[in-house]
């Protein structure tokens, strides 16, 4: 048995002190500094070690083939993957590298003896609409570099993209077949431009990432190392993710994905397992003629890629710079859809037979790395059981693990408050509890299920796209996830009752129903979060902010009024003006002056006063110029750090008001 504190306050004493001593430890502490992550992360480490301890010394019955020995012993095991997955993560980190120091001396090389290799851009596109694949090809054709072709790797046989390439200046590929999916694209493009180009370098872009001007300057020159195969940069969005979006927390929530980029994929670089997230990437073609090509076994053939070259002693490197952005995922089925197969996809690597786990030619560090990879999704099962355990305490009589709360005061608090304090600390304010788990809770069903049906079928299972593009301005219910995080919400609360109401309830509330309730007050929050988030919002245009001087003249008359452009989409503009001019209404089609489009024929969709919200018809020319201005430049209004209170106030409006 491990020790137990005498009373309440003594344990509270010692939290408190604990939790200032953290926040005086994130305060003092540098995470650019490696000693400085090692001393924090394994003071958290430590923290979560011993509270496992605990748990499998102090909390598990006597194991027996019951419902109180199987659901507690079944529930420990995936908390104690989670935690090894904790603690892996804060190994990891103990590292980190920046590149960006080596790409300056590499592109002054480049640029001294005016050596530019070659480049061949591909871009893989599937089905995804014009508004949205003419934002990669437009900003590829714009790549400041000196030799370099666009391809538009077609996998849908579209007429009107291959007219639209050819008026563009961008070349077309396409293919009888859909056979391996994007591999299977890619490797037909990398045979034809052989016969054509045969440029050493290949950068990879989907259909709906616009690269940055400078972005070939900044990766090419990594290449010229030898034993650098691949140079991955990370990916943006200009768009909110469904759960920012739904949450209303654009502006002071990051994406889901910020922390594995900005955090994560440095600090594997600096273990020589940085791998390939299948956008935005320079490969030398050489090193792909040597593997084989892009290999095609699993459907996640960006991971596959870079383990297989790791296998050839070839490496990744990770350039995390922003240098592209693309289109994050505007639906919640959608951005299930895409997590599930990336976990899919990750299983199907680790089963191969030449791959990470089996397969020869890596070495101990990268496998470890590869069933790290394997662990983030074999948590997310933990996540399911988190929040249905104080509904099987309450309304089963089966509790996760024997503890009261001065128990998990002594061992619980202080894990959980180091993992919090550590996590924020790391990610520099890229996380927010409850919110995290609940983003993460949202996906974790369908990956449970992804989880179980491939130790049925791993294999052998059709590609799934993310869709993208698309009108989505109705407000949409993702009823089947609402409900489910609904039941699970009010099955909380209903346990919180029912410790007060049932017929029979004790007189006096013991210290593991104290726990037990408090246990369901969080998982209450966490299910409630996720079914808000279920509520999708319409979206509209992607307006960028722009700010600039233009002129606006009434069609028939000559007199032009100044005007200032507030923001600007594709098809979209908003005005205002400040001199006297005839009122805009609906049926006016004023012309408007830019000086970067000259003047274009707008619609007036709205005006009020001396404001105005007007649809733009410009000529193919003029479009060209305004994707390019738009998209040609990372987004100024995409947030990057957690503002805590913004996330809470859009759950408040969202929760109670709707809106």
């Amino acid at each position: 048995m491990l020790e137990s504190a005498a009373d309440n306050s003594s344990i509270l004493m010692i939290d408190f002190g604990l939790w200032i001593g953290l926040l005086v430890s994130a305060r003092l502490l540098n995470p650019s500094r490696a000693l400085d992550r090692m001393i924090f992360g394994s003071t958290a480490g430590a923290l979560l070690v011993i509270y496992i301890f605990w748990c499998w010394h102090d909390t598990l019955p006597r194991l027996s083939m019951s419902a109180q020995s199987l659901w507690p012993h079944l529930f420990f095991t995936l908390e104690f993957i989670a935690v090894v997955y904790t603690l892996m993560s804060i190994v990891i980190l103990f590292r980190s590298v920046d590149r960006s120091g080596q790409a300056d001396r590499t592109e002054h090389d480049m640029r001294v003896r005016n050596a530019w290799p070659t480049v061949d851009v591909f871009i893989c596109t599937y089905d995804e609409p014009l508004e949205v694949i003419e934002r990669s090809i437009l900003t590829a054709l714009e790549l400041d570099y000196p030799d370099f072709t666009v391809w538009v790797l077609d996998d849908t046989r579209r007429s009107w993209l291959r007219d639209y390439c050819l008026e563009a200046g961008a070349r077309y590929i396409t293919r009888s077949d859909n056979k391996a999916a994007k591999a299977g694209n890619l490797n037909n493009a990398l045979t034809v431009t052989s016969a054509a180009t045969n440029a050493p370098v290949i950068l990879v872009l989907d259909a709906d990432f616009a690269p940055q001007r400078h972005l070939l300057k900044r990766t090419v020159g990594l290449l010229a190392d030898p034993g650098v195969a691949i140079v991955q940069t990370p990916q943006f969005y200009y768009n909110s993710d469904p759960i920012q979006h739904n949450l209303l927390a654009t502006q002071s929530m990051v994406d889901d994905q910020r922390f594995f980029f900005d955090v994560f994929q440095p600090a594997k670089d600096a273990w020589g397992c940085a791998f390939c997230v299948g956008t935005s990437f320079v490969v030398r073609r050489d090193r792909l003629v040597e593997i084989g090509g892009f290999p095609s076994q699993a459907i996640s053939e960006d991971i596959n890629l870079t383990y297989t070259m790791l296998a050839h002693g070839y490496q990744t490197w990770w350039l995390n710079e922003k240098l592209s952005c693309g289109l994050s995922a505007e639906g919640i089925p959608e951005y299930i859809t895409q997590r599930s197969r990336w976990c899919l996809g990750t299983i199907q690597v680790a089963l191969l037979r030449d791959g990470p786990l089996f397969g020869r030619g890596h070495s101990a560090i990268q496998r470890l790395h590869y069933i790290h990879g394997i662990l983030n999704w074999l948590c997310k099962p933990f996540l399911v059981l988190l929040l249905i355990a104080p509904m099987m305490y309450w309304f089963a009589g089966l509790p996760a693990f024997e503890a009261d709360y001065l128990a998990f005061l002594r061992y619980g608090a202080p894990a959980i408050l180091g993992q919090t304090i550590y996590m924020a600390w790391i990610s520099r304010s890229r996380t927010v509890p409850l919110f995290m788990e609940a983003t993460h809770a949202i996906v974790s069903f369908a990956v449970s299920a992804t989880l179980i049906s491939a130790v049925v079928k791993p294999f052998g299972r059709p590609f799934k796209i993310t869709d993208k593009g698309g009108d989505r301005s109705a407000p949409k219910l993702r009823w089947k996830l609402a409900l489910t995080f609904g039941l699970i919400a009010f099955g909380s609360a209903a346990s919180i009752a029912w410790a007060f109401l049932s017929p029979y309830a004790a007189s006096e509330i013991s210290s593991r129903d104290y726990f037990n309730l408090l246990w369901a007050g969080i998982s209450m929050l966490i299910a409630f979060i996720a079914f808000v988030a279920c509520f999708e919002l319409p979206r509209g245009d992607k307006f960028f902010p722009v700010n600039e001087a233009g002129a606006l003249a009434l069609a028939g008359n000559d007199h032009a009024v100044p005007c200032r452009v507030a923001a600007l989409s594709t098809s979209s503009v908003e005005l205002t003006w400040t001199a006297a001019m005839r009122p805009l209404t609906e049926s006016a089609q004023p012309w408007l002056y830019m000086e970067r489009l000259g003047w274009v024929a707008v619609t007036v969709a709205a005006a009020t006063g001396k404001t105005a919200l007007g649809h733009l018809h410009p000529t193919f020319e003029q479009r060209r110029r305004l994707v390019i201005w738009l998209f040609g430049l990372p987004p100024s209004d995409v947030v990057e750090t957690v503002r805590i209170t913004g996330v809470i106030a859009g759950l408040v409006r969202r929760g109670f008001r709707g809106r």
